[in-house]
């Protein structure tokens, strides 16, 4: 697991705010890495060009890297989701003709042009819905969350010495159905039986970090009960 998610996201924010983790600053920076793309989709949504959005999510960030979004950070917003979004708003609202006024992004480049590339190709078609530019913003970070627990899973396999069992199971994470599992166990040396008790088993191991992955954007990541919530409004996101 990185060090930088064994916390939950609001405690990485307070202590950048508060200097207290000599690495928060590069926790914040590895959370913003994991969760810039909603906030692109808000931006793109809201109207603003492909190079517009893109100056102004990497300028977005390298404020929020800098602190200067985080010393009036309200934790009662409760989610870390509400959090970045809120300071996004207040960004667009009231900031950008000072930024306008400067190198364009700052001098910080967190996100490469290749990342902002596919994100727009991933954005194409929902721009062209009526979605809000919040429900858009829901909706890619719901598919944040899910790529970054498939990432987990795929780090703890690839460390268990089964990166391959990973890539040729991971299609029936999904409920894949055009893939049989006698192809898959095949290529694997293994039974069509045993293939299909590797995927439950995977199955549950990816719930369980999906569970953490949510714990980790709530003020408690203890509270089932918003655990459990939030992973409602993730998956009605979808």
């Amino acid at each position: 697991m990185s060090p930088q998610f064994a916390s939950t996201q609001w405690s990485i924010v307070l202590a950048a705010r508060d200097g207290e983790a000599p690495r928060a600053e590069a926790a914040m920076a590895a959370l913003c890495t994991t969760y810039w793309r909603p906030l692109y989709a808000y931006v793109r949504r809201s109207g603003h060009s492909i190079e517009d959005a893109q100056d102004l999510t990497q300028s977005f960030f390298s404020r929020l890297i800098e602190k200067d979004y985080l010393q009036h950070v309200d934790p009662s917003l409760g989610k870390f989701r509400a959090f970045l979004l809120a300071s996004l708003k207040n960004f667009l609202a009231n900031e950008w003709r000072r930024e306008q006024a400067q190198k364009r992004g700052g001098d910080a480049q967190m996100l490469s042009i290749e990342d902002m590339t596919r994100a727009e190709d991933a954005l194409a078609g929902a721009l062209s819905l009526t979605e809000t530019p919040e429900r858009l913003y829901e909706r890619n970070w719901a598919l944040a969350v899910l790529e970054r627990t498939t990432a987990r899973l795929a780090e703890e396999f690839a460390a268990a010495g089964k990166a391959r069992v990973f890539e040729l199971l991971k299609p029936y994470l999904a409920g894949d159905r055009n893939t049989p599992y006698a192809q898959s166990a095949a290529e694997l040396g293994i039974s069509e039986v045993t293939a299909r008790v590797a995927v439950h088993r995977m199955r549950g191991r990816f719930r369980d970090l999906l569970q953490q992955e949510v714990a980790r954007t709530l003020p408690d990541g203890g509270d089932a009960r918003a655990i459990d919530e939030e992973l409602r409004f993730l998956l009605s996101a979808l």
